[in-house]
């Protein structure tokens, strides 16, 4: 596996990913806005197959907030996220803050996201329009604490 920055000519594989990671997929605008933010992180992971993955963050202010991440799903379960995110800390730097949002029913994320750091924080009411359902909103503090 390679992680390395995502770049433009990702976007049609980065596009198929997403379609098949979500019920409502962002378009083809919103991944073109985020990689042109100067302060953003987007990353990419690929196998010798193709492009497996990739995460999208933001910084506002003194926060990263992730946006996106996604993995083939046939390529779940096996620490693909995980290493996109260990790749995040790193270029972020040891005293980032991140949050982000996760659907309440995606119990492997959470528990995924709980085992780097991350903690519940609240929740966000019908955050998600596709079907009403509520977001946990999880915080992590400098991520080299947790890991030492």
């Amino acid at each position: 596996m390679q992680v390395r920055r995502l770049v433009y000519s990702d976007l049609p594989a980065v596009l198929a990913i997403e379609r098949r990671a979500f019920e409502t997929p962002w378009s083809l605008a919103m991944f073109v806005l985020e990689l042109s933010k100067p302060a953003g992180i987007c990353l990419a992971i690929s196998d010798r197959d193709g492009l497996t993955g990739y995460l999208v963050c933001s910084r506002y202010a003194d926060v990263w907030h992730l946006m996106n991440i996604a993995v083939m799903p046939e390529q779940r379960r096996r620490g693909i996220a995980r290493c996109l995110l260990e790749r995040l800390f790193d270029e972020a730097g040891p005293n980032a803050r991140y949050t982000l949002e996760v659907r309440t029913s995606n119990h492997g994320a959470i528990a995924m996201y709980e085992q780097l750091g991350f903690r519940r924080a609240g929740h966000r009411r019908r955050y998600y329009h596709d079907n009403g359902e509520d977001a946990l909103i999880m915080w992590l503090e400098a991520p080299q604490a947790v890991e030492a």
